[in-house]
């Protein structure tokens, strides 16, 4: 087989490390180090060989992002999150010990404004983190998230979570999104 013909089908497997792959392939091996609370020689290479072989067998597809970051933004996300995370902890924490019938529960979708991938995820992944929430599934065609949410006995709970929830996305977007998700805000 020429170097100029076509793989045969299926995915041909590739050694080498690309240069948007170098951010993962350097945090694997961070990872790897503080696994094994060492830094020295061997942990480096077996952490380089380790990130490779992890990073080949079990492909994903590049995060594309929008090559822009707006600090303020950031900034507002943050300290958004930090104060949402503090009241939700306390009042987990009083649902879980104060007397009376447990409070109830929802699911609800939230269908957000961005196709992207990676505000998605972020999105996802500060919800869950915040108590009192949990990203039950994803989909990620219709841009949707399907929350389980604690403590919602009016309808008026469940569309402050929905506010929420879009008011974290608009945040990132602001902070990290191109400038047509931007565009589309408005």
């Amino acid at each position: 087989m020429s170097e100029t013909s076509t793989p045969p089908a299926g995915r041909r497997l590739e050694w080498g490390v690309r240069l948007h792959e170098l951010p993962l392939l350097l945090g694997l091996v961070a990872l790897w180090m503080m696994l094994w609370h060492e830094v020295s020689l061997l942990s480096l290479v077996s952490g380089v060989v380790i990130a490779i072989v992890v990073m080949r067998v079990f492909y994903l597809p590049p995060v594309e992002l929008a090559g822009r970051f707006n600090p303020w933004y950031a900034l507002r996300y943050l300290l958004y999150f930090f104060w949402h995370l503090a009241v939700a902890s306390w009042q987990v924490a009083w649902l879980a010990v104060r007397p009376g019938p447990t409070p109830p529960t929802s699911i609800i979708a939230v269908r957000l404004r961005t196709r992207n991938d990676f505000i998605l995820t972020v999105v996802g992944l500060t919800i869950s983190l915040i108590p009192g929430s949990l990203v039950a599934e994803v989909d990620r065609f219709e841009s949707t998230l399907y929350l389980h949410v604690l403590n919602t006995p009016t309808q008026r709970s469940i569309t402050q979570m929905r506010h929420d929830v879009r008011h974290i996305e608009r945040l990132l977007i602001l902070a990290l999104g191109s400038k047509q998700e931007i565009g589309a805000l408005t």
